[in-house]
């Protein structure tokens, strides 16, 4: 055998030579013992390459070559062979010295696929669905601004930033099933944190509109709390938020690499997108999860008289952080159980077939070094060798582009929804889930299985990214149309019906100035003329009925609701009024197609990231990839969303004279600001990926194989001798 390079295992320019003596029954016995529990390794030669213990790579006990005596196993070792070790402590599932052989049907590809997907699974529905879900709760409960709870949501990107360097580089030479255990253990832990000031905080105290909001009734709203002293929380909640996102470093970097490793080539794809199918179908879960939760009364067992449909209902928004947060600690278990490498995983390496990126100076040869990237002083060349190629820098902004549209829309779609469609916080949670669950998980899926489907090369896979964001660039135009304000006296209406001049607040008028309304007690009500009001002291009701009408309170006697077909004060009801929007359908199915070709593009994009490195720095460029995507993405994403979202806002919170959470959007100018971003980011994505396409240099076809310099470093040429590789079955 001829010296292996960095991960290409073996190649054979000649038949091998394996004269030395058989083992002795008892040296078989124990290197069975070692393995997994099945059969001895077959004595056959298969076309020269297996020798009596060298097992086949497809059975369980497998590596490529086996030495038959200690003295020849350290010769060959000190002569720079790559060399693997068949003992079983290397291959086996399980902890330590502790491996049951009930584990080991679970030591495969598929096996660590479906542990994987679980973990992704439970960090999405934590990271992308619960917190998205509960924003709404979590800005009422502690008098949050929408740039705040941005600054929440994004807390997760920068510790991801801060950790990913260090992870992706260390881990990607490390053993990383241990770097994807403790890190989903990390994340449970944060999540367990995240409902910590449930438990901390007082009791949620609401003043129903029974007791203070009727017109004539006793008003004195008592301000028990400053704003201040409860929303300095938002810090827990990022703290929570910062180990979420220390914990996720691993699975996106570390979790994708070692599927690719550990499968062959062709099957890489399909592997990566049901992991990342898993990772977009856990939202979904919590978007309906945490919808169902938050009609649950956050004080859980408390009587209590108001509805989920009331503003100041804040649901149980803190079960779902407990129950992920268990979950997770459960599931790190199985996974810091596996081995570093797979058993049979070394033939897919020999087999694969380079598409790196070739620089004009050679340079990118430097990484097939098998001694590089062990070390910190190798760390400034990788960042160099990455920010030389411009096809991976083009990728990572395009990738950076999407991620500000995925982050800000993920965590104000729902508000976005409960806004122009006049829903509560847990159906516009729900509406969205609907959205997700088949645009982005049948998208992410669908990306992996056409590039797999059609055989791409790394080019057309960059065209396909092409094509979808094209597609999704063209949908988003659809946020010209808008869902009209319903009409709200006083905030979008004077009580007579006109306009409000310059969009200022004015709630009295005389049909509510001798009732001495607070501000302070929001509570609207939908009155029998279909106009809102800001509760049921400023539409003037003396009198709130008994008898519930569909689980809602009714308010008889407004001075300020008029009746429909006879004279005189009419009623109202609890809640906000339904929004009769034609234009819905039409708004939710173009939402869809736009988050459809979103996330169809984002397993083919991650698929040409790995594709256009050289094979060891896949895990670090991965890493760097998210370092760029959260910085430019990422991050700032909620936090402009967040603080553009603002700007549509009609109507503040008033907490004892602190300025608190918004009550009402204006709808024209909430959809106004969402194109205008989407279309600035979708017009970016579509040019990097162009100019990605444009500069892509792939290697010759004569030195394609094995490594981007396999011939260099003796390496024979895989695709010129394919004959001299056994058949599979014989591998």
């Amino acid at each position: 055998p001829q010296n292996s390079t960095g991960e290409n295992g073996f190649c054979f320019a000649q038949t091998l030579d394996f004269s030395h003596p058989s083992p002795l029954p008892g040296e078989a016995d124990r290197t069975f013992d070692a393995v997994s529990g099945q059969e001895p390794c077959g004595t056959a030669l298969s076309n020269g390459i297996a020798s009596s213990i060298a097992p086949s790579p497809s059975d369980s006990c497998a590596e490529p070559l086996c030495s038959t005596t200690p003295g020849e196993e350290e010769t060959r070792f000190n002569e720079g062979i790559k060399y693997v070790s068949a003992e079983g402590e290397e291959l086996a599932c399980g902890w330590g010295g502790f491996t049951p052989g009930c584990l080991q049907p679970f030591n495969t590809s598929k096996g660590v696929l479906f542990f994987l997907c679980v973990a992704s699974f439970l960090q999405g529905m934590t990271v992308n669905g619960f917190i998205n879900t509960v924003i709404t709760s979590i800005e009422r409960r502690f008098d949050l601004h929408s740039y705040q709870s941005g600054l929440i949501a994004s807390s997760y990107d920068i510790a991801a930033c801060v950790c990913l360097t260090f992870v992706s580089y260390f881990g990607g030479t490390g053993h990383k099933p241990r770097w994807l255990g403790w890190g989903v253990l990390v994340m449970g832990l944060g999540s367990l944190l995240f409902a910590l000031p449930h438990f901390t905080t007082g009791r949620y105290e609401v003043h129903s509109a029974a007791e203070v909001g009727i017109c004539g009734g006793n008003q004195s709203l008592p301000c028990t709390q400053a704003a201040s002293s409860i929303s300095g929380y938002r810090f827990v909640f990022m703290l929570g938020q910062f180990l979420h996102g220390m914990g996720a470093t691993p699975l996106y970097t570390l979790g994708v690499t070692y599927l690719d490793e550990n499968v062959k080539t062709n099957y890489s794809p399909v592997y990566i997108a049901v992991f990342y199918t898993a990772a977009i179908l856990g939202p979904a879960a919590g978007y309906l999860v945490g919808g169902m939760f938050l009609n649950i009364y956050t004080e859980i067992g408390r009587e209590i008289d108001i509805t989920p449909e009331n503003t100041l209902w804040v649901g149980a928004w803190w079960i779902g952080f407990l129950g992920a947060g268990a979950a997770s600690l459960l599931i790190s278990i199985p996974i810091l159980g596996y081995p570093q490498r797979l058993p049979g995983s070394q033939r897919y390496v020999v087999m694969r077939v380079s598409e790196a990126h070739q620089l004009k100076d050679g340079s990118h040869k430097k990484a097939s070094d098998p001694d590089f990237g062990k070390t910190v002083k190798d760390l400034p060349r990788s960042v160099l060798l990455l920010l030389k190629n411009p096809t991976f820098i083009f990728l990572c902004l395009a990738g950076a582009t999407e991620a500000t549209l995925i982050a800000g829309m993920s965590t104000f779609g729902p508000k976005f929804l409960e806004s122009q469609f006049s829903l509560s916080a847990s159906e516009a949670a729900t509406f969205f889930g609907y959205l997700v669950v088949p645009a982005g998980g049948g998208g992410t899926f669908l990306g992996g299985f056409l590039v797999n489907k059609f055989k791409l090369r790394c080019s057309g896979i960059i065209k396909l990214c092409l094509l979808c964001t094209v597609s999704s660039l063209l949908a988003i135009f659809i946020f010209f149309i808008h869902c009209p304000n319903m009409p709200m006296a006083g905030v979008t209406q004077m009580y007579e019906g006109s306009a409000l001049p310059g969009g200022h607040l004015n709630l009295t008028a005389a049909c509510n100035t001798q009732c001495g309304c607070l501000q302070e007690t929001y509570s609207p009500v939908c009155g029998s003329d279909d106009i809102m009001y800001y509760s049921p002291c400023y539409a003037g009701c003396k009198k709130v009925s008994k008898n519930l009408k569909k689980g809602k309170k009714v308010y008889h006697d407004c001075s300020c609701v008029e009746k429909t077909l006879l004279p005189g004060p009419g009623d109202a009801e609890a809640g906000k009024c339904t929004s009769s929007c034609a234009k819905r359908p039409l708004l939710l199915f173009f939402m869809f197609v736009v988050i459809l070709f979103t996330f169809l593009s984002s397993i083919p994009a991650l698929t040409a990231t790995l594709r256009c490195v050289s094979d060891s720095q896949r895990s670090f460029a991965l890493g760097i990839q998210w370092i760029l995507v959260r910085t430019l993405g990422g991050i700032p994403g909620p936090i402009a969303f967040g603080s553009m979202i603002d700007k549509s806002c009609l109507l503040w919170q008033d907490q004892c004279g602190e300025q608190g959470s918004c009550y009402v959007y204006q709808n024209s100018a909430m959809s106004r600001y969402t194109l205008i971003a989407g279309l600035v980011y979708k017009v970016l994505g579509t040019t990097f990926f162009i100019v990605a396409c444009l500069l892509y240099k792939p290697p010759p076809p004569e030195t394609a194989p094995g490594s981007s310099d396999a011939s260099k470093n003796g390496n024979c040429d895989l695709q010129e001798h394919k004959p001299s590789l056994p058949a599979e079955e014989d591998i």
